[in-house]
């Protein structure tokens, strides 16, 4: 039986099984061919039947141990890995020095995901056979698994330490680098990231370009992610592997987004369209284009042809939560993410995706600090408390009450003012909600004492694509300085603003007021800003701002109230925003501006005015920041002056998660 035999060894199992089959016809009874056979027919494919004859070699010969070792690797062909594992757990106490035995086990604990004690079990194989390459390659198997456990754990430490384990035995390992790799991309290690890639650079290099420019997106340098794939896109033509292929198309087009060439991207991807028409990676390629130039629906319809195709497609799982969620269709979203983290249990972006939603709807309390002193020598301190509720992704409801205490140093005429609010907003549709605050300000100084009623309403929505409109009403009592507290003036806003951008970094905003005033004074108010975004992580903006205002009656001796007033200024602008850094990470905004006002027919004027705040969040629930302000740009209550403003600012989320149930 030399031939079978060989057969076996040399894996031309098609081969061994037609000899053993011959043996039998003339040998029916013959236990080493039938074991033969049976080993032969379970590794071409016929699991099934090889265990049903060793489950019979089994009954006839009891305790025979080679027997007993094809009988539970067939268990394993067969995937019963609880059986496989009651099994080997009796055979290999009864037999604790057989090096097969140990092995098989390691198996079969490794397919039930039990990786300690697979590894317990594999390293008892390996003292029975030191050095014997079989093992190692399960212990390497073995280590990866436990790690790509760790990482859904969120154990990244215990998973690099697994990963540099298995780079002893296997130096240079590629399947090893890569996991490792991309556990750098997860935890946004970008130096151990690089240094990563460029030890698989050695041997597959387009794989390590792609995953450098992957990095470097990550990094926020777009140009460089860019022009790393571009290296990458012209080497494939010397390469046949078709996945990596795709792979380098992918992060090319992938690339051009990042940088904003949508135009570009677009004739990519209707070249590759070519070639590739209706694959899923292509198609979320068209849907990340889409989710970029704002057309959440057309996104959509992409995401959804893909789990069309692949209902457990991560990309169109994941993607079409974002989609909708981009949209302000949040329930969908939830459900979206909720069908993603069923099917990929733990995974790092959907469950950051899910974080971020959970924040959003979580009750907070925000509490602000300040203290504002000019050249007129009026002095204010306030303290504003904010507590914010959603009840649903569609209603909140929030209270506010703000007390602050104003005085003139010369004069020593002070006033102080207590502001209660009650509010909620109500989305009732993806891309219009409404919004109302109401109450009351009571105000007393040395002369004077009285109550105010208190109003701001207004609806936001989204017209068209990359547009935002918000028209609202608000009634506030002017309480700049004590001179005005004691006015009673109430003012009645009637603004509108609005917002339109662009695919190509400019912008547009513009913002009027009409206001009428209990002293029958009116003001109208316009402002508007030309801006460019000259880069998106962080965010730097710059262009130019105008305002006019004019007021009806002319009361110098009360308020700044020019018949015109004009002002033209240049403004840059850095921000790092709160609402996407990460726990433990700083944040910022600073605007500076400078130019010119013309008030009435009198000679410009040069101003400036400096906004900065410097914040850190401490936690998922927990930010402050402290800010300050200086300008010399007339306001309404004078002309000719300058401004300061310091303050803190805390926000705490009051919970973990929102008080209703997110579905």
């Amino acid at each position: 039986m030399s031939k079978g035999f060989s057969n076996l060894e040399k894996g031309e199992f098609d081969k061994a099984e037609v000899f053993f089959k011959n043996i039998l016809k003339d040998y029916p009874n013959n236990k080493t061919a039938r074991l033969c056979y049976a080993r032969a027919i379970g590794l071409n494919n016929q699991a099934e039947k090889a265990l049903d004859l060793f489950t019979a070699l089994k009954s006839e010969y009891p305790g025979d141990l080679e027997i007993e070792l094809n009988y539970a690797e067939s268990l394993l062909w067969n995937k019963k890995f609880d059986k496989a594992k009651v099994f080997y757990s009796g055979l290999v106490e009864r037999n604790p020095d057989n090096f097969v035995g140990h092995l098989g086990y390691a198996n079969t604990l490794s397919n039930l995901k039990e990786f300690k004690e697979a590894l317990d079990q594999v390293n008892k194989a390996l003292e029975l056979s030191p050095g014997n390459p079989g093992p190692l390659v399960s212990r390497k198997y073995i280590k990866l698994g436990f790690a790509n456990q760790k990482v859904n754990e969120k154990k990244y430490t215990e998973a690099e330490a697994f990963y540099n384990e298995i780079l002893i035995d296997f130096p240079g390992d590629k399947e090893t680098l890569l996991n490792k790799a991309n556990l750098y991309l997860i935890t946004k290690n970008i130096v151990s990231g690089k240094e990563t890639y460029n030890l698989i650079a050695t041997n597959d290099p387009i794989i390590a370009l792609n995953g450098l420019s992957l990095i470097e997106h990550i990094d926020g340098k777009d140009k460089k992610a860019l022009a790393i794939s571009e290296e990458a896109v012209q080497k494939i033509n010397s390469i046949t592997d078709e996945n990596l292929i795709k792979q380098t198309h992918e992060r090319y087009v992938q690339a051009l987004i990042w940088n904003k060439k949508y135009k570009l991207a677009e004739l990519k991807i209707t070249d590759l369209n070519t070639k590739y028409a209706n694959e899923n990676w292509l198609l979320a390629l068209s849907a990340t284009l889409a989710i970029y130039r704002s057309d959440f629906k057309e996104s959509i319809s992409y995401y959804s042809t893909i789990l069309g195709n692949d209902s457990k497609s991560f990309d169109g799982n994941l993607g079409i939560a974002n989609a909708y969620y981009a949209s302000g269709e949040v329930k969908n979203s939830l459900s979206a993410v909720a069908k993603t983290l069923e099917i990929f249990k733990n995974q790092n972006d959907a469950e950051n995706f899910f974080k971020k939603i959970k924040e959003e709807f979580t009750p907070y309390l925000e509490e602000k600090l300040s203290y504002s002193f000019d050249n007129g020598n009026n002095t204010a301190m306030s303290t504003r408390t904010l507590i914010s509720i959603p009840l649903s992704t569609k209603v909140t409801i929030n209270t506010t009450y703000q007390y602050r205490e104003t005085e003139n140093t010369v004069s020593n005429v002070s006033a102080k003012t207590n502001d209660i609010l009650l509010g909620f907003d109500y989305k009732f549709h993806p891309k219009i909600s409404y919004t109302l605050d109401a109450g009351v300000t009571s105000a007393n100084s040395n002369t004077i004492n009285y109550n105010q009623l208190l109003i701001n309403t207004y609806f936001k929505a989204k017209p068209f694509k990359l547009q935002d409109l918000e028209i609202g009403y608000k009634r506030e009592v002017q309480n700049f300085n004590s001179d005005l507290i004691d006015k009673q003036i109430a003012t009645n806003n009637y603004y509108l603003n609005y917002n339109m951008g662009t695919n190509f970094n400019f912008g547009w905003f513009t913002q009027y007021f009409y206001t009428s005033q209990t002293d029958n004074n009116t003001r109208n108010l316009l402002f508007t800003s030309f801006y460019y975004n000259f880069m998106s992580n962080p965010v730097l903006k710059g262009g130019l701002n105008y305002q006019y205002i004019a007021f009806k009656n002319q009361v110098p001796t009360d308020y700044f109230s020019p018949k015109k007033f004009n002002a033209v200024e240049l403004f840059l602008e850095i921000l790092k925003d709160e609402k996407i850094v990460e726990a433990k990470s700083w944040f910022y905004n600073a605007n500076v501006a400078t130019g010119f006002q013309f008030i009435e027919d009198n000679s410009k004027q040069w101003t400036y005015r400096v906004q900065a705040k410097f914040g850190y969040k401490f936690s998922d629930r927990l930010l402050a920041n402290i800010y300050g302000t200086r300008s010399n740009i007339a306001s309404t209550t004078a002309a000719g002056f300058t401004f300061n403003e310091i303050g803190l600012r805390l926000k705490w989320n009051l919970f973990d998660k929102p008080i209703f149930v997110l579905k």
